[in-house]
């Protein structure tokens, strides 16, 4: 029987934290600012932002970013035992890849009101249907996440 994992809180706010710098590295391209990273074993094997904008791909989003270059870095598509770090709350699309990566958990920073899949638009990973169990975890360093967001979005309304 597998043993229940034990959540080092600074550790998720260590690992936050390089997502958030992801997240200003897409936020000085233009993009909206969420940023990933991947870690297995204590050890970063992927690290995104979303890109959509930039590289014309509406499938790059942060997660699915650092999701690729983990797998790629690890030569396998299935990338068990690993630990997502998200500023923001996987949308539909990226908990369906979550779920077929066989990524262990999630740990994300600010809810996604208007299409996060993980709590405010229904859970998702807790879906009889699914093949494979997500553990999740909200809210680590929630307020930093959510103000790079509304910082971004403020001065994008600012410009017009």
């Amino acid at each position: 029987m597998r043993q229940p994992r034990i959540i080092d809180r600074s550790r998720d706010e260590h690992f936050m934290r390089q997502a958030l710098a992801e997240a200003a590295a897409g936020a000085a391209l233009g993009e909206v600012p969420v940023g990933a990273v991947l870690v297995q074993d204590g050890v970063v094997i992927g690290r995104g932002f979303n890109c959509p904008i930039s590289t014309h791909d509406p499938s790059a989003h942060a997660e699915m970013v650092a999701i690729r270059a983990a797998a790629k870095a690890v030569g396998n598509y299935r990338l068990p035992g690993s630990a997502l770090y998200v500023t923001l709350e996987p949308c539909s699309m990226c908990a369906g890849l979550i779920v077929h990566g066989r990524i262990e958990r999630v740990v994300y920073g600010a809810t996604e009101p208007k299409a996060g899949v993980a709590l405010s638009r229904g859970e998702f990973f807790s879906q009889g249907f699914l093949n494979h169990r997500v553990l999740i975890e909200g809210g680590v360093l929630a307020q930093e996440c959510s103000e790079m967001l509304s910082a971004f979005f403020r001065a994008r309304r600012g410009a017009r």
